[in-house]
């Protein structure tokens, strides 16, 4: 698995390196007062129940993205509490190798599917939509293990 290939030089021919590299996400465990989870249901391929999250934009931190996300997705202004995990498994995403940071955060108000998202809903562990997507099944396992507070 190649990492770096010269390829040539758009503007003068000769040789540059390129770098083929993992791109980062972030993902947003929002967690409401109820004690619920936002999950949004993927409006675009794959389809499927998902953790709010996405692309970490060029300039952009990891939280300033995991916050606009969240907006986005959910129509909520969130606090992000912790950072909890970052997964980096090379098939977590089978359109291409991202690495994702997971944040929890608190959200109040009236979560409104959004952008990327076709349907959202709060959920418990007990009651878990089917599909999740990605390596949602163990970030949500390993959030309720290791970070729910029941």
């Amino acid at each position: 698995m190649a990492i770096k290939k010269n390829i040539p030089c758009p503007r003068c021919g000769g040789e540059i390196e390129s770098y083929r590299n993992p791109v980062p996400t972030v993902d947003i465990i929002i967690e409401m007062e109820d004690g619920g989870i936002i999950l949004i249901k993927r409006k675009r391929h794959p389809v499927g129940w998902a953790i709010p999250g996405g692309f970490v934009g060029y300039g952009e931190s990891l939280e300033e993205a995991a916050l606009r996300e969240a907006r986005e997705e959910t129509s909520l202004e969130v606090t992000l509490t912790r950072q909890m995990h970052t997964y980096s498994a090379p098939d977590r995403d089978p359109r291409q190798h991202t690495i994702t940071t997971v944040y929890i955060a608190k959200g109040s108000g009236v979560p409104a599917a959004a952008d990327d998202a076709a349907a959202i809903g709060i959920f418990r562990r007990d009651n878990l939509p089917r599909p999740l997507m990605f390596d949602h099944v163990r970030i949500l396992k390993d959030y309720f293990e290791k970070y729910r507070q029941e």
